[in-house]
């Protein structure tokens, strides 16, 4: 498991000594079957999740049918010997029985793993290797990642240990990485690999050795120096203190020694490199203002999971670039775009993106508008606490509504108890702006479509203004004759206006909220609980939140 606080580096070698005796060690050099050597969690990386990573679906082509390219060819240890000798490496990289068994661990149960982390290696690669020469490392240590995370930079190990290098929040925050609800820096591939080079880079330094700086780096340096007292003290090579080391850590090196073989020699293994359909050109650009990957995707038409491959170090889709400016990667050529277009990304879908600065409670009453007929009802609902002395006289005279009402709106409840929380309703009844219209079109208010403004008045009272009350420019039509007509019988145009209004009359729906009862409804749609049943196909006062109702 990856990596502990570092809280003994300032321990020098010669200060690694221990009184122990020394104890004989196995020559795992040449031979050795070790039974219980863990492989990398990597390597229980699965193949599907790995198949839905954005950049191997929209970038790459890798070998999802390994099995039809050809098998695994077992191939002799001088073979394999030879080829470990001829990599351009500084880092020794010994064979033994444990290497050939990572190697094939490789070629064969993980195939198709291999040729994924190939087309990986086309992106992040680079990003290892810029982040080794500034920092005068060994190039081959690019092949870590490949063990750690199996080039996934959202993997999370069991204990814990998070990105492509599998740092520890500890030692993350230890090496100047942020780890928060929000930014994980531990999964930004450039700033990770960065810190990864000198953590590296601090272990040789410690050790002079780089087989133990990888050890220590899997396991951290404290189970190294034990293991180090524990074979005499005077040991400073890792197949010599293997026996003391953890269990994962015995396999580790082994498996980054296959890594650095496996990633150079797949072909004569017959696995299919994942390749590339197009190369993916990224820039960076600092942003100073809080956004939201859907904001960015919304407005420069950038598919979202893109956003997320190159920016996994955010967790929420959220860069908190108002708290200090943050790095954003896109693809270059909407760099330009985003910088246009920045304030028309931040204000896009504000009030859905961004957390509210100051939130007011609720004062526990509602207000509910609804039109009946020529009438606008407005209905105030008010959650009153019971207070001492008081009654349902006192509470309906308070609030200037009857007694009757507030037993219909709670349950038909004949007395009250101090601290007892009863619902109130007022209703406000105005009648709607007369809107004139010609004889021979009727004008029907429809209020799920018309547009109108809402102006609140003293009394709770809203007044609706419909746009068709707004003035208009007279226009004057030339008179035309019109030919006679024999007018229509005054009691046939009634009863047809009539049946027009009925015809245009919408029902009124009501969705039920928490605390809802069948009488707080109709008290506040001015109906009865027997009606509400009747329009309903009730058969009881059983109603649940959400429900739909018809009301009118």
């Amino acid at each position: 498991m990856l990596k502990h606080t570092i809280i003994t580096l300032t321990l020098t070698v010669a200060a690694i000594t221990g009184t122990a005796s020394a104890q004989s060690v196995l020559n795992v050099q040449e031979s050795l079957n070790d039974s219980k050597i863990a492989m990398p969690e990597s390597a229980e990386t699965a193949e599907r999740e790995l198949r839905h990573n954005w950049y191997l679906r929209n970038y790459a082509q890798c070998d999802t049918m390994a099995q039809f390219y050809g098998e695994d060819i077992d191939y002799p240890d001088e073979v394999i010997i030879d080829r470990l000798q001829k990599l351009p490496t500084s880092i020794e990289l010994p064979f033994n029985s444990l290497v050939r068994k990572s190697i094939y661990f490789y070629t064969g149960k993980r195939r198709e793993q291999v040729s994924n982390m190939i087309a990986l290696g086309h992106y992040y690669m680079p990003i290892f290797e810029e982040a080794l020469e500034r920092n005068a490392m060994p190039l081959e240590l690019k092949y870590l990642p490949v063990i750690e995370s199996a080039l996934n930079p959202n993997a999370v190990s069991r204990a814990g240990a998070g990105g492509l290098w599998q740092f520890m929040p500890g030692t993350a925050t230890g090496e100047g990485l942020e780890v928060s609800s929000l930014v994980d820096q531990r999964r930004d591939p450039i700033l990770a690999s960065e810190h990864a080079a000198k953590y590296l880079k601090t272990l040789f330094n410690i050790y002079g050795d780089w087989s133990l700086a990888i050890a220590a780096y899997n396991c951290g340096p404290g189970n190294v120096n034990k293991a180090i007292r524990r074979a005499g003290g005077g040991k400073r090579d890792f197949w010599e203190i293997y026996p003391f080391l953890p269990a994962e850590t015995r396999g580790y090196v082994p498996a980054f020694i296959a890594a650095c073989y496996v990633m150079n020699y797949y072909a004569d293994h017959n696995i299919r490199p994942g390749l590339i359909r197009r190369p993916l050109i990224t820039d960076s650009v600092h942003v100073n203002k809080r956004v939201h990957f859907q904001q960015i995707a919304d407005v420069l038409q950038i598919p979202i999971d893109e956003i997320r491959l190159l920016n996994p170090q955010y967790r929420m889709d959220v860069i908190p670039g108002n708290v200090h400016p943050y790095t954003l990667i896109l693809p270059s050529k909407q760099i330009y775009a985003y910088i246009l277009s920045e304030d028309s990304i931040v204000k896009h879908k504000a009030d859905l993106y961004n957390p509210r600065a100051v939130v007011n409670p609720s004062d526990g009453s509602t207000v509910v508008t609804s039109v009946d007929g020529d009438y606008i009802i407005t209905e105030k609902v008010i959650e009153h606490k019971v207070k001492r002395g008081e009654t349902l006289k006192s509470i309906a005279s308070r609030y200037g509504v009857t007694v009757a009402s507030l037993r219909s709106a709670n349950n038909g409840i004949r007395k009250v108890q101090k601290g007892q929380t009863i619902s109130v309703v007022t209703r406000q009844k105005t009648r709607r702006p007369i809107v004139e219209t010609s004889s021979e079109e009727e004008t029907v208010f429809d209020e799920n479509t018309a547009m109108t403004d809402s102006v609140t008045i003293p009394g709770d009272t809203v007044v609706i203004v419909s746009n068709d009350m707004l003035e208009k420019p007279e226009i004057k039509k030339p008179e035309e004759k019109k030919p006679d007509v024999k007018k229509p019988d005054k009691k046939v145009e009634t009863k047809q206006k009539e049946k027009n209004k009925e015809k245009a009359e919408k029902p009124v729906m009501y969705t039920v909220r928490k605390g809802d009862n069948l009488g707080k409804i109709a008290a506040r749609h001015n109906t009865t609980v027997a009606k509400l049943k009747k329009l309903n196909g009730l058969k009881n006062d059983n109603i649940q939140v959400g429900q739909k109702l018809r009301v009118k």
